[in-house]
Order: structure tokens, then C-alpha cells, then sequence
């Protein structure tokens, strides 16, 4: 079994993406997109993060979160929204299938993706690029064509703030490619 490093910078900036095991488009249904939220919430009452950018894509989500100073836990936060929104859909039909042995074995279930993965924010320029790819997500991948279309995203926030224009990301000014994948 490989050994993963993972970057641990207490009160760092980390970008994120987590899929759902074996890319099952769930994500963006209504009941999923609650207990998801259910779970962040109840994480952050004992393991507080920042959440400076989140879209949600029926397959995987994209995020970029702060953590509190002298913090570096992540991969606790992830373990326990991962763990909270399986047990909150472990009843409903057609969403958590059985875990194979393999799956059982180590406890966890049929719903998300094993691991996730995570990269450390540099600067105020990567960050910026993180951001920007988060919210340009839905219209690369042909969920939407203009990213103030896509609901499930932090990029309204964002413009209310004057981060970005509301047109940001419409066909006649759409950012670059970028030089990293998920």
C-alpha cells in the first residue's frame, strides 16, 4: 500500500477535492447536498475551519479551507464530514449501497470515494487561481455555461462581495486554461 505525504502547515490554506466512490453523480440531490451540509456543521463546532470557496458537483466537490492557527488536522475534518453524512444517508434507497469486504473491513462505506486529495495554498496568487478554478468547475465540466448559473457554489458569495463581476466566467470572458487537475 503506497505511503501518502500529505502537507501539514498548521493554520494553512488547503485546497480539496473529494468524489463520490466511483464518480456516482449524488452530490447535487437535495437530501445528499443537506446531510452534507449537516455534517460540515457539526465538524466545525469541534474542528473550526474557514470555508473560503466550496462548489459541489454531482460527482466531487472542490474547496478551499483556512484552518485555525497551530491547526493542521484536515484529514480528522474530512473523516468526520465523510463518516457524519454516511450515517445521516445510510437508510435511504438508491444512495448507500452495501460495502464490499474490503470496504468493511476498514469501515468505511460505499458512498465516498477512500481519499481525497489536497494540495497546500502557497500564496495570494495560487490562491487566487484555486478560487478561480473551484468556481469555474461546473462550466468545464458542461454542467452550465456561464458560472453564475451553476447554485451550488460559493461564487455568489464571492461576487456580492466584489470579488467578482456577475458576468465572471460568461463565454466572452472566460479565464485560461488551467494547469491543474482534480
Amino acid at each position: 500500500m503506497p505511503n501518502y505525504t500529505r502537507a501539514r502547515m498548521p493554520g494553512g490554506t488547503y485546497f480539496f477535492t473529494v468524489s463520490t466512490l466511483e464518480r456516482r453523480p449524488l452530490l447535487t440531490r437535495h437530501i445528499i447536498r443537506h446531510a452534507l451540509r449537516h455534517a460540515i456543521e457539526k465538524t466545525r463546532l469541534t474542528h473550526p475551519f474557514l470555508i473560503n470557496a466550496w462548489v459541489l458537483l454531482p460527482d466531487h466537490l472542490h474547496c478551499l479551507w483556512t484552518l485555525p492557527d497551530g491547526d493542521a488536522e484536515f484529514s480528522t475534518r474530512w473523516s468526520m464530514i465523510k463518516r457524519c453524512t454516511t450515517q445521516q444517508l445510510s437508510n435511504h434507497p438508491g444512495i448507500a449501497l452495501q460495502p464490499n469486504h474490503s470496504r468493511t473491513i476498514r469501515r468505511e462505506s460505499a458512498f465516498w470515494q477512500r481519499r481525497f486529495w489536497e494540495h497546500q495554498v502557497r500564496d495570494e496568487d495560487d490562491f487566487r487561481r484555486h478560487l478561480d478554478y473551484i468556481h469555474w468547475n461546473p462550466v468545464k465540466h458542461g454542467y452550465v455555461a456561464n458560472v453564475s448559473d451553476w447554485p451550488y457554489s460559493t461564487f455568489h458569495q464571492w461576487v456580492t462581495r466584489g470579488i467578482y463581476p456577475k458576468d465572471w466566467g460568461n463565454s466572452y470572458n472566460a479565464p485560461g486554461a488551467f494547469d491543474f487537475g482534480e
